[in-house]
């Protein structure tokens, strides 16, 4: 699929769960969101249908996302029959890490090739202050799983002025240790977030204070992360900059959210809604074509001008 923009639109994300079990204070408001009632959310029958039909459009990457994912009842099941989707050559998924070392051995074998997970700090107590959840330890014992039966691995640290700046060069020496990438995000305004999101904003330029890093070759020219790496690193160092550095000319995405709304970008509250004629039994392949077309040429973060939705319900 070609957006108007003549970009290739072969990515799409896909919330599977609103629900959290942790209040990052850039995703969410600190006292949480009423979670969504099981009508208003899309059955697994139902998402299974809707990424098939993406699929046979042209989507041949997809990434599980959530609020956390592996919260979602009978996730493995929904899984394992979209690995058996042969156009899908890039199956992923996004996880906070809280249950991934219980997971980590079934998602491989499900299909699931690689993970993202969100780290933000080493510091146990640090950690318990950003995701008001004491659950350091079992994040770290689910990296290492992962890690233990062959998935891919990469860590989202978003980057906090204050809260988390004094780590740039501990996180990057995980590069060093084990055979994964790290990726700093900019702190992006959206949804109730936006006043934690100001407040805090750093620059991936402060990472490249680091000394060492060497820029490399991106794998994937769509991909949004410019890449370094430390000399003698098993992985690699990604600077994801949605703020001092839009990427929005090699977008290649669309968004599935939990309640069957696709977005044809993150930063606009314009979405077209799936669920309710998917459950008309009419066809939704021209509402694909329409949200496809709709993808605007940027964002406008710059202008204050962006989703009014918490990121646990978009779907990161």
């Amino acid at each position: 699929m070609k957006d108007k923009f003549q970009r290739e639109i072969n990515y799409l994300r896909v919330s599977i769960t609103d629900l959290c079990n942790f209040r990052c204070g850039y995703c969410m408001p600190q006292e949480g969101l009423v979670a969504k009632s099981r009508q208003e959310i899309l059955t697994l029958e139902e998402i299974y249908y809707l990424v098939h039909t993406f699929v046979e459009k042209g989507i041949n990457k997809v990434r599980l996302t959530g609020g956390e994912p592996l919260l979602r009842k009978n996730v493995l099941a929904l899984i394992e029959s979209l690995g058996k989707i042969e156009k899908i050559k890039d199956f992923a998924l996004t996880s906070n890490g809280y249950l991934l070392k219980d997971y980590a051995q079934d998602l491989k074998a499900a299909g699931i090739q690689r993970v993202n997970l969100s780290l933000d700090t080493l510091n146990a107590q640090k950690f318990e202050k950003i995701t008001h959840y004491d659950g350091f330890d079992k994040v770290w014992q689910g990296l290492e799983e992962a890690l233990n039966v062959g998935l891919g691995v990469k860590i989202n640290a978003v980057l906090m002025k204050g809260i988390n700046d004094d780590e740039i060069g501990d996180l990057i020496q995980l590069t060093k240790d084990y055979p994964l990438d790290l990726r700093f995000i900019e702190l992006m305004p959206i949804g109730q977030t936006q006043d934690f999101a100001q407040k805090h904003f750093l620059s991936c330029d402060e990472v490249l204070k680091f000394d060492g890093l060497l820029e490399v070759e991106r794998d994937d020219p769509h991909s949004p992360a410019q890449l370094y790496r430390l000399e003698g690193a098993q992985g690699r160092v990604g600077l994801i900059r949605p703020i001092s550095q839009h990427f929005c000319q090699a977008c290649n995405r669309l968004r599935l959210t939990s309640d069957g709304k696709v977005k044809p970008c993150l930063h606009s509250d314009s979405s077209l809604d799936l669920m309710t004629p998917l459950r008309k039994g009419e066809d939704i392949r021209p509402l694909i074509d329409r949200a496809t077309q709709a993808k605007p040429e940027r964002h406008h973060l710059l202008e204050r001008q962006t989703s009014q939705e918490s990121m646990n319900r978009i779907g990161g």
